[in-house]
C-alpha cells in the first residue's frame, strides 16, 4: 500500500466517489447530489487517496458551531486500513480550527462497525430517528461528539 494523502474533493473526483458510494450504500447518492454538495457553502468534503486513486471520503456541513457528518465511505478493498479514522481525525482537526464545538451524525442502528468507529472518537449515542432510512425504514442512532475543551 502506498502513502495515504488527504485533500479537498474536486469535481474531477466525483466519478471515483460515486463508485465508492455505490459499493457502500443500499441507496447511494447521485452525481447531482455530490455536485450540489461541492458548491454548497456549508459543506466541506475531503477524500483519501492512495497512488492518486480515491479510496475514501467524508463530507460534512458546518452550521454555526456544529458540524454534521453527511457521508463517510471507504472503498471495500481498502477497509480495515485506518482510512476512515484518518478522515474523521482530519474533520475533527478542521472543526477545532474553525472553533466548531460539536459534531453529529446519523448511523444505521444495525451498523455496529461504524458505531464502534465513532465511539473510538468519543461520539456517544444520544437519540434515535425512527424509520430514518428510506430503503428499509431502519432506525438511525443520533451520535454526538461534544467538545469539552472549548
Amino acid at each position: 500500500m502506498g502513502k495515504i494523502d488527504i485533500f479537498k474533493v474536486k469535481l474531477s473526483n466525483i466519478n471515483e466517489i460515486l463508485e465508492i458510494e455505490k459499493l457502500s450504500f443500499s441507496t447511494p447518492w447521485t452525481k447531482k447530489i455530490f455536485e450540489n454538495e461541492l458548491i454548497n457553502e456549508k459543506s466541506y468534503y475531503i477524500c483519501a487517496t492512495i497512488n492518486n486513486i480515491v479510496v475514501g471520503y467524508i463530507g460534512v456541513w458546518i452550521i454555526l458551531d456544529e458540524c454534521h457528518i453527511m457521508n463517510l465511505a471507504v472503498h471495500p478493498e481498502y477497509r480495515g486500513l485506518g482510512i476512515a479514522s484518518l478522515l474523521i481525525e482530519n474533520i475533527i482537526f478542521y472543526c477545532h480550527k474553525l472553533k466548531v464545538l460539536n459534531i453529529t451524525l446519523e448511523v444505521r442502528k444495525s451498523n455496529v462497525i461504524a458505531q464502534n468507529l465513532y465511539k473510538k472518537f468519543d461520539f456517544k449515542s444520544e437519540g434515535i430517528r425512527k424509520s430514518y432510512y428510506e430503503d428499509n425504514k431502519e432506525d438511525a442512532l443520533i451520535m454526538w461528539k461534544k467538545d469539552k475543551d472549548t
